[in-house]
């Protein structure tokens, strides 16, 4: 079905304003917000770095979840029926520093935010994250530590044909922990299980219970053949050049004082190695 991401208008009930805005990000959230401009009557120009427009609908959420034809015809009919103009393999920056960032395989140009600023009536910037947060634990500089955002994006760009083979983390054959328990963790956990992995460990430092990604999405991926524990934090990742385990310490639960989800809390004495050959951070 395709994303109407336009539902609040029709093309033929839109007054123009003369008003042009700039849209940084063509994700979900610049997607959506310029099917809101353009019902607007505003004339909307998106830029992004990636060849297509979807962000991490198309780029890093597995095809199971979200078709990625579906968002590539709703962007297309923002460009064919409101006139929206993608300026697409294109990275805003806002400084003289163009540092290279995950994602930036694509860029053919690079364009100044100053100059948009200078250039439309408004300026809405929706890039959302493209750097992985990490835990700040020893070793995660080793070979074979990833950010899942970066793991599943690499694995994307090869399944749409625009990237070769050896762009992605191969995990065939071999065995990973992916840190974690939202929904980038399960679908790390889920495609690493897909490309061949020997074995999957879906590590979390709370219960099942207060997963983010929802009790019923875990004890899925546990159907699957992850291999789920619970109750763990990650302390240190060992290997002399290339990841070779990592240590965890189990938690116990301690009741917050003002409310929420309950604390994890390390356990003294309780800390053991789980023998891997990648990480995959989806934390933050």
């Amino acid at each position: 079905m395709t994303m109407n991401f336009a539902f609040m208008c029709k093309p033929n009930e839109v007054t123009r304003t003369g008003k042009k805005v700039a849209v940084i990000g063509a994700g979900p959230a610049g997607l959506a917000a310029t099917g809101y401009l353009v019902c607007r009557g505003h004339a909307v120009h998106v830029f992004d770095k990636l060849p297509y427009p979807g962000g991490l609908m198309v780029f890093s959420i597995p095809s199971r979840r979200i078709r990625p034809g579906h968002v590539l015809e709703g962007a297309k009919v923002l460009e064919e029926k409101f006139s929206v103009e993608f300026n697409l393999k294109t990275k805003v920056i806002a400084s003289d520093e163009n540092v290279h960032e995950e994602g930036d395989d694509f860029v053919d140009k690079v364009v100044k935010l100053e100059d948009i600023i200078n250039e439309y009536d408004a300026v809405l910037i929706a890039t959302g994250i493209w750097k992985s947060p990490k835990l700040g634990i020893p070793g995660e500089d080793l070979e074979g530590v990833i950010g899942a955002l970066e793991f599943l994006y690499r694995w994307k760009t090869y399944e749409l044909n625009l990237l070769p083979r050896e762009n992605i983390v191969d995990v065939s054959r071999r065995k990973v922990a992916v840190i974690g328990a939202g929904h980038s963790a399960v679908d790390a956990a889920t495609t690493a299980l897909e490309m061949g992995a020997r074995e999957v460990y879906l590590l979390y430092r709370r219960t099942i219970n207060e997963a983010p990604a929802g009790r019923y999405e875990i004890s899925e991926a546990i159907r699957e053949g992850i291999k789920w524990i619970e109750l763990v934090s990650p302390l240190k990742v060992n290997g002399s050049r290339h990841v070779s385990s990592i240590t965890l310490v189990r938690n116990r639960l301690e009741e917050p004082s003002s409310g929420g989800r309950p604390r994890p809390v390390p356990i003294p004495g309780t800390e053991f190695d789980l023998e891997v050959d990648f990480v995959i951070f989806a934390v933050g």
